[in-house]
């Protein structure tokens, strides 16, 4: 039993590198952004657009693989969405405009998409009994990969004077992944429907038609807007605005995984305080960093601890919660839906993040987008996260 359990660990880690990779990845074009512009002559609203539209074909994505995972195995469903990332990362070096590269990079997403909602069923099957620590572990990943990202995307982008060397790297990692996969993960631990043979259905909703998957459907199109609009753009404000150079805007961004790497504990949290106090807390901090990020008088250094804070507050903290409460709102069960219901609606509204964000900053300065898209967004959901009734979730 120890050493099956030993196996079983040693195939999620290979799954987790993967996860790590896609992440990375996608943490890319917003680095590289303000290079495209310069190559297409993009303006700041449709780079902003570009930087996020990835998260559109995630949100497209999510509910459908919800489905697709109740019939095809989910090894299946993982390979298959890192073939559709990789290869669209790398067809982003040849399009020829805007609309081409714009499906490119939602076609990212919709890869992207069935990988994460494939980890996160997984994740939250294997390891039932802690639920938000483990969809933090598959986070803590995401934090490594938004750590390297930026810092590989501006290194090769200085290395190569090109912004297409890290597009194709990366294309070609994923590729290398899907044959590890391949050869090394079993169907018995991918396909582990744990959650549903060991656990009853105990509290939790028949349907995504309840109170609190609808208050969390809000509070995860909120969140997408501020977090991905904070992502898509903040490299191009320290490029643009502070002239940072390409490895500096990748390194001050990369902070915010370093803070996703507190995914675990802070899912562990989740697993033990009120849904109420964890998602208003961590919105009530987002509203204050929103307004702090687009002042111009910080330190590289403030802004790299300023990242990273929003790194713990909106994805180890909100993210991994919002993940898990979305399972926890339905019936055990439903564990596969509850998961897909979660990357579509946060997924859905970060796509057009960075647009918003541009859309503002370029009419009303950056200061005022910070305080709208992320400070007063966030004061909103913080208190509409007080309607959640937690009696009514799943044990």
């Amino acid at each position: 039993m120890a050493g099956a359990r030993g196996v079983a660990i040693a195939m999620y880690c290979v799954l987790l590198a993967s996860y790590t990779l896609m992440a990375a990845d996608r943490y890319l074009f917003p680095v590289l952004a303000p290079d495209v512009r310069k190559a297409f002559g993009f303006s700041l609203a449709n780079t902003g657009l570009l930087s996020t539209i990835f998260t559109l074909g995630l949100g497209i994505g999510g509910l459908p693989t919800g489905f697709l995972l109740a019939r095809f195995s989910r090894k299946m469903v993982v390979l298959t969405g890192i073939v559709i990332f990789s290869s669209a990362t790398a067809l982003t070096t040849v399009v020829p405009g805007f609309w081409t590269m714009l499906v490119c990079l939602a076609a990212q997403g919709i890869g992207m998409s069935m990988l994460a909602t494939s980890m996160f069923a997984l994740a939250a099957s294997y390891f039932s009994g802690h639920r938000s620590a483990a969809i933090g572990s598959v986070n803590f990943c995401y934090g490594i990969g938004g750590f390297l990202g930026p810092y590989l995307a501006g290194k090769l982008r200085q290395s190569y004077n090109t912004w297409h060397a890290p597009m194709i790297s990366f294309g070609l990692f994923g590729f290398v992944m899907v044959v590890l996969i391949a050869a090394t993960v079993r169907p018995w631990f991918s396909e582990t429907r744990r959650v549903v043979e060991t656990k009853t259905d105990r509290g939790g909703a028949a349907s995504l038609a309840n109170r609190n998957t609808m208050i969390l459907t809000v509070l995860s199109v909120i969140h997408g807007l501020s977090m991905y609009g904070f992502l898509g753009l903040y490299p191009t404000f320290l490029r643009e605005v502070l002239h940072y150079t390409p490895a500096n805007a990748g390194k001050v961004i990369g902070f915010f995984g370093i803070g996703a790497l507190l995914s675990i504990p802070c899912g562990w949290i989740g697993d033990r305080y009120s849904p109420k106090l964890v998602l208003s807390g961590s919105l009530l901090s987002i509203a204050v960093l929103g307004y702090l990020f687009f002042q111009e008088s910080p330190t590289m250094a403030m802004r790299e601890l300023l990242t990273f804070l929003y790194g713990v507050t909106g994805s180890a903290v909100l993210y991994v919660n919002l993940a898990a409460y979305h399972v926890k709102s339905l019936r055990a069960s439903l564990s596969n839906r509850g998961s897909g219901m979660f990357v579509t609606t946060l997924y859905s509204g970060a796509a057009f993040g960075g647009y918003l964000l541009g859309g503002i900053a370029a009419r009303s300065g950056w200061l005022t987008a910070g305080e709208i898209q992320m400070s007063l967004l966030s004061l909103i959901g913080a208190v509409l996260a007080l309607a959640l009734r937690p009696s009514e979730m799943s044990l």
